[in-house]
Order: C-alpha cells, then sequence, then structure tokens
C-alpha cells in the first residue's frame, strides 16, 4: 500500500489543490505505454487482410472521445523514417524543406508525403490497415458520441474533412442513435464505386474494423436490432479483446442484402506516442494493468482540469476543484466504500486495521469517466 501512495504521490507532479492552479502539463516520469498486441491480434490482422478481397466497403469505428490526434512520420514506400535530430526531408525538385510539424509543402509536395506533428486523425488508427482505405468505399463511425464533449463535434469534422475523410457518422449504439444512417450511405458508396470481382453479385459485403473496445461488435447487433428486429449476433464487453478471431458473416439488413464482417480491435505493435496511448487506455483500449491505473487515473484528473470538467468535485464531496490525484482518490474511497482489512502485527498480537483501497479508488474513478458519470469530455 505505501507503494502505491508513493506511486500517487509521485505521479501529482505540480500544485496542490488549489483552483485555477492547475498543471498545464503531465510529467510521464519518462515512462512508456506498453504495448498490447497478443497473438489474437496478429492472427486477426493477418484473417483481415486475406477478407479484404472479398469486401465491398469498409466501416472503422473509433471512439469519438479520441477523434483526433499526432501520428508518426509517413514516408513514401521504400523510404526510410527520419531519425531525431536529423534535418527534415528536402523536395528534390525545388529546395523547399518540409518542416514536420506543419503542413508546409510545395508545388512538387506530392513527392515526400508526411503526417506529422499535426492534429491528425485518429489517436491509435492503425497503419497497417489504412492501406486498405484508399481502394474501398470507407464510412468512418465515430462510437460512444454521447460521451464525447459535443461542442467539439464541428471542430471534429474540420480536422477529418481536411484528410479526405467525409463520410463520418456520429453514433450511440447503446440507443441506436444516428445508427439508422449506415446502411443508406454504405448502400450509396459501393454502388457508386467499382466492385471489380464482385460486380455480380446483389449482395453488399462489408469488414467492421477498428481498434479494440471501440464497439464495433456493438454496432453490429444494433444494426440488426434497427432493420432486422433480431437480437445480438456476436459478443460483446466492456474491456477490449473480446473479439478475438475474424468472424463470419452476419447479416443486418434484408434490403439491401448486407452482411458484416465482425473483427478483433488491432492496435499498432507500437504507440509511438505516450500520450496518444494514455488516452487510448482511458476509453479501454488497451488493460488498466498494462499501462498502470495509479498514472492513468492522474492523468485523467489533469485532463478533466485541463477541459473544465469538474462534475467529480461534487460527486465524491470535494470542496473545490483539486490537482492532487492522492486527495482525490482518498475522497472517491471513502464516497464509494472502497476500504480493506489489513493486518497488523503489534506487540500484543494481530489486529485488524481498516484502511482505504487506493488501487480500488483508481478503478472506481476511471469506471465513472468511462460511463460519463464525470462529464462528456473530448481527450483530443
Amino acid at each position: 500500500m505505501r507503494g502505491w501512495v508513493g506511486a500517487l504521490r509521485a505521479a501529482a507532479v505540480g500544485p496542490g489543490p488549489v483552483r485555477g492552479a492547475f498543471r498545464e502539463r503531465f510529467d510521464f516520469g519518462g515512462r512508456d505505454v506498453a504495448s498490447w498486441f497478443p497473438g489474437h491480434m496478429a492472427k486477426g490482422l493477418r484473417q483481415m487482410r486475406a477478407s479484404l478481397r472479398r469486401a465491398d466497403c469498409l466501416i472503422e469505428v473509433h471512439d469519438a472521445r479520441i477523434s483526433s490526434g499526432k501520428t508518426a512520420l509517413r514516408l513514401p514506400r521504400g523510404g526510410r523514417r527520419r531519425r531525431p535530430g536529423t534535418p527534415p526531408p528536402v523536395c528534390p525538385n525545388c529546395p523547399v524543406a518540409l518542416q514536420t510539424g506543419s503542413f508546409s509543402t510545395c508545388s512538387h509536395a506530392s513527392t515526400v508525403a508526411f503526417l506529422s506533428g499535426a492534429h491528425i486523425p485518429l489517436s491509435g488508427r492503425n497503419p497497417m490497415l489504412q492501406e486498405a482505405l484508399g481502394i474501398r468505399p470507407h464510412v468512418l463511425v465515430l462510437n460512444k458520441w454521447d460521451l464525447a464533449d459535443p461542442r467539439r463535434q464541428p471542430i471534429v469534422l474540420e480536422h477529418l474533412k481536411q484528410q479526405g475523410c467525409s463520410n463520418v457518422v456520429f453514433t450511440d449504439c447503446q440507443r441506436d442513435s444516428n445508427v439508422k444512417k449506415i446502411v443508406p450511405l454504405v448502400a450509396k458508396l459501393v454502388d457508386n464505386s467499382p466492385r471489380y470481382h464482385r460486380a455480380e453479385s446483389n449482395e453488399y459485403s462489408i469488414m467492421v474494423i477498428g481498434v479494440p473496445n471501440v464497439g464495433k461488435s456493438s454496432l453490429i447487433n444494433s444494426l440488426r436490432r434497427l432493420h432486422l428486429k433480431k437480437g445480438k449476433a456476436t459478443a460483446v464487453g466492456g474491456e477490449p479483446g473480446v473479439t478475438k478471431a475474424v468472424l463470419t458473416r452476419i447479416q443486418v439488413c434484408e434490403k439491401p442484402l448486407m452482411y458484416l464482417v465482425d473483427t478483433p480491435g488491432v492496435l499498432p505493435p507500437k504507440l509511438g506516442d505516450v500520450e496518444t496511448g494514455m488516452k487510448l487506455a482511458l476509453c479501454g483500449a488497451i488493460r488498466d494493468h498494462l499501462v498502470g491505473e495509479d498514472i492513468m487515473a492522474d492523468y485523467l484528473l489533469y485532463v478533466l482540469n485541463k477541459h473544465q470538467q469538474f462534475q467529480y468535485v461534487q460527486r465524491y464531496g470535494l470542496t473545490e476543484a483539486c490537482d492532487n490525484i492522492e486527495a482525490v482518490l482518498r475522497r472517491v474511497a471513502l464516497a464509494q466504500g472502497r476500504t480493506q482489512k489489513v493486518k497488523v502485527l503489534t506487540g500484543t498480537g494481530n489486529v485488524n486495521v481498516t484502511m482505504l483501497n487506493y488501487p480500488a479508488a483508481a478503478y472506481e474513478f476511471l469506471r465513472d469517466f468511462r460511463a460519463g458519470r464525470l462529464g462528456k469530455v473530448t481527450l483530443d
């Protein structure tokens, strides 16, 4: 327990519980987010690549709370990534350097392509799947929109539009909100696109892709409820890794005849940005224990204060907004009854002492955020 409290104190770098005196940046303490790429992800990725040939359209599902983010430098096929400290790439046709961190270009910019430093959708998108998006109709579904800040929607749409992603649907699969827009949109895109070897087929075959725990299976079940009045066809869960293999086709609509294929959530084998990994972990795309509930809870507090979302003050009975994670978790433990009995050895024998359970309090803090009980927050 002392080690856990010590980790909390070390993570809480910045001023104490004074409203308005919040941290301007979060200190990750040099730690890195563990890569969560178990065997079923590698297997699922191979199966997805093999199944792409039979797909008429791709539906990419992502969490609306992390709907824009940073990605690494992307060079032309066969090129090398630029190492830190080396000069930026120079267009071979003119002396213009393509500076990292901006959209500086020249008339020959197509020779050196990059996506770096700017807000590029979406946090945690797997670059290994992006090559398939450019050759097939693509619909981006931003799910769990009921948990995101609605004021950010115009900004998110503008960022996506700049990146050429125009077919965007915001959904809440728990309440079937906006889900009915997906089937007509997919049918329109497929009808207006070449289907090559599937031109003679009267049915639509759609593949659902995305990172873990963003609601891909929930979306399929929601479409079946709306169009077929059927129950669940695929298992869902509140943690990543429920779907571990590419499943068989699932019918979601009769007219037009449409089948969807559920796939496991796949992350990049290595997340190059610690903060991106932390955002994915807060939304449940990475298992908590791989990152650490202590630093996740502290980062969540930092984000809530940064976005001026102070619902946690009333929920946990604090006197004011606080920037000290230990003080917040103490109130969470007291408010939610998260205590544990610890046996202490004394000179007169063993004594059971009731202590606050900080790990359980951190988990409760994270769970309240994921359920929307701490306000509507867009992390990017």
